[in-house]
């Protein structure tokens, strides 16, 4: 039998969903080996037991912990799909507010219907057994994940520092063009796309586990830079995260 995978949306943009389905030809040789039982923006399927769930979004909405409760409740793998799911990504940007002021600065009003609780990820409220970081996900990283887990193998994220792909692929430093850059302490694995299109990093895929903080800081120094100018950075995607 085929495994069976399903795809969850939350609060969120639905951006790592889309990346699966851009992967065309290569998602229908995936198709070959699983069976997609339930994902909304393909089809109206559900299934009562999933081996993979992959939920993209934060938690926030009037009964979201249901829901989520209850895709924990049948699938024997969850993962959680991109930043949002993640860490809380871009809107977890509201956790300094109460659900009142958030829906009051953002529509005008007060809709109850809308924001219950300030977002965060799902593993602040089931068990998440892997994750796939970014925004939104890379393609390929999805794949290595998937194809690990249908050959039982233990699924591994890069432990090292977007700077090191940015060294490797030698691209310019994004601190030498007066850019607070989030590589020395965020996961690598997107292959430094950004700094690769001219940008620098926001980090968007989370910290590496146990970032060194000390030698960032004299790079802030070297150059200039505030700690409130790398906190505003910071906080765009890892406000629930504490660096060491």
């Amino acid at each position: 039998m085929k495994t069976k995978i399903g795809f969850f949306d939350f609060a969120g943009c639905e951006g790592c969903q889309l990346t699966v389905m851009n992967l065309e030809e290569q998602l229908l040789q995936v198709l070959q080996l699983v069976e997609i039982v339930e994902f909304r923006e393909l089809h109206s399927g559900s299934a009562e037991q999933i081996d993979i769930a992959f939920v993209e979004g934060s938690i926030c909405r009037p009964g979201d912990r249901e829901r989520l409760l209850e895709i924990r409740r049948r699938s024997d793998i969850l993962i959680a799909l991109g930043s949002c799911a993640d860490n809380g990504g871009v809107n977890a940007l509201g956790s300094d507010r109460t659900p009142e002021v958030l829906r009051q600065e953002v529509y005008g009003a007060d809709l109850p219907h809308l924001y219950t609780e300030t977002p965060h990820a799902l593993s602040k409220l089931v068990k998440v057994d892997y994750r796939i970081p970014g925004c939104p996900i890379d393609g390929q990283e999805f794949l290595a994940i998937l194809q690990a887990l249908l050959l039982k193998q233990q699924p591994e994220l890069p432990g090292f520092a977007v700077c090191v792909e940015c060294k490797l692929a030698e691209y310019p430093c994004s601190f030498d063009y007066g850019q607070v850059c989030m590589g020395p302490i965020t996961r690598a694995g997107c292959r430094a796309i950004c700094i690769d299109g001219g940008t620098h990093c926001r980090g968007c895929r989370g910290l590496i586990d146990n970032p060194r903080t000390s030698p960032y800081h004299r790079i802030l120094e070297e150059h200039g830079l505030t700690v409130e100018e790398i906190l505003e950075q910071y906080r765009t995607f890892n406000v629930n995260e504490r660096p060491a």
